[in-house]
């Protein structure tokens, strides 16, 4: 599954970033890397952007971004 399909208060993993260039470098400095715990907090009223707790901190992510990454709960 991909990350926007996380349900709010719904925890998964991290398999891969199916993305390339600067976003892949940012998202990786942030914590966004193999194996590690992303946890749905809310949603924005449009449903995007999405905010994640990441390594203790709160990230929001597009939607068009949260779909190019592959988690597994």
């Amino acid at each position: 599954m991909y990350l926007d399909e996380l349900e709010e208060g719904n925890s998964a993993y991290i398999v891969s970033l199916d993305v390339h260039s600067e976003l892949e470098r940012r998202l990786l400095d942030i914590g966004f890397v193999e194996g590690t715990k992303v946890t749905c907090l809310y949603r924005s009223y449009f449903h995007d952007p999405i905010a994640y707790l990441v390594k203790g901190a709160v990230i929001a992510l597009r939607v068009c971004d949260a779909k190019r990454i592959m988690v597994r709960p």
